[in-house]
């Protein structure tokens, strides 16, 4: 059915197009039977802007559907980047149409705009601004309708919508959050999808010194590997990270299914770490503190023997 229904996207411009084809090449048939009603010079020109109109109409549908088109193994192309090329080639049927009516007028009718051009453009600069930077991220495609990303290491949700000035993100307390396109392009990116949905996390545990860094390591691994919600394909590591004054510091790093499991990842790790350290005896090292009480003050001796003189 959807098959089908891509078919029908394509039968008015192909109509179109060959309609316009058919009246200027037999533009001399036509010459002798309308030449008395209809302008054929106007007649001409008509079905050549028909040709350009109608043959940017079929190519942006022919290359709108192959975008659309997903597999398991690519993910959906961002709709910016679709309307992006639509109007790159209406754009350049309008020029080739514009270029076609006026002749060597047209060049100096666009020079003398130019004035205007850039006062409008300084006048709504911070607009072009994030139009540009849209562009950019619908040809560079950091990240798709779909992903999971991360801005700046603050700002986190689902990629929903990718438009000319803003990209729209869903986070994961179902608020909505829209951010212009120029700010993206400053931030430094973090996609969480791309190029797999699944990735390495780690987080970080202190023990006491009293237990041996490969008991305190074989501990902690085993404590990982319990944990149904990671990826049993991948077996999760122990790393000894520091050597400090509080602890030894060991990083637990395991694999995590996809972005939406993150917090749940983490909070598995954590509950089992946790009870595995119960279930062998330990504590964790806490805050030492040290209480240092000064000495009373000793009495002078001189001043001793000079009381017991006066007596």
């Amino acid at each position: 059915m959807k098959d089908k229904t891509n078919y029908y996207l394509f039968i008015s411009p192909t109509v179109t197009l060959a309609i316009c084809v058919a009246i200027y090449l037999f533009h001399d048939l036509l010459a002798q039977h309308l030449a008395q009603h209809v302008d054929l010079s106007g007649l001409r020109k008509l079905s050549v802007a028909g040709i350009y109109y109608s043959a940017a109409w079929l190519a942006a549908r022919l290359i709108g559907s192959s975008l659309k088109r997903t597999s398991p193994d690519r993910r959906k192309s961002p709709k910016l980047l679709r309307e992006l090329i639509t109007a790159a080639l209406f754009l350049t049927a309008t020029f080739a149409t514009v270029a076609m009516l006026l002749g060597q007028s047209a060049g100096g009718a666009l020079a003398s705009s130019g004035l205007i051009i850039a006062i409008l453009g300084f006048a709504i600069r911070n607009v072009l601004a994030d139009v540009f930077s849209g562009i950019a991220l619908g040809l560079e495609a950091p990240f798709r309708i779909g992903d999971w990303v991360e801005f700046d290491g603050t700002i986190r949700g689902r990629v929903i919508e990718i438009g000319w000035r803003t990209t729209r993100l869903a986070t994961r307390n179902d608020t909505y959050m829209i951010l212009p396109n120029s700010q993206i392009s400053r931030q430094r990116l973090t996609n969480y999808s791309a190029p797999r949905k699944h990735y390495r996390a780690s987080v970080e545990v202190i023990l006491g010194h009293e237990i041996p860094v490969e008991t305190a390591k074989q501990i902690l691994s085993e404590a990982a590997k319990s944990t149904p919600i990671i990826m049993q394909s991948r077996e999760p590591d122990v790393r000894t990270l520091s050597y400090d004054p509080e602890g030894v510091s060991y990083a637990i790093r395991y694999w995590v299914p996809s972005f939406v499991d993150d917090i749940d990842c983490r909070d598995a790790i954590l509950m089992a770490v946790d009870s595995a350290i119960r279930n062998y005896g330990l504590t964790p090292p806490a805050p030492r503190f040290e209480v240092v009480q000064p000495l009373k003050p000793r009495r002078p001796v001189v001043a001793a023997a000079n009381s017991h003189q006066a007596e």
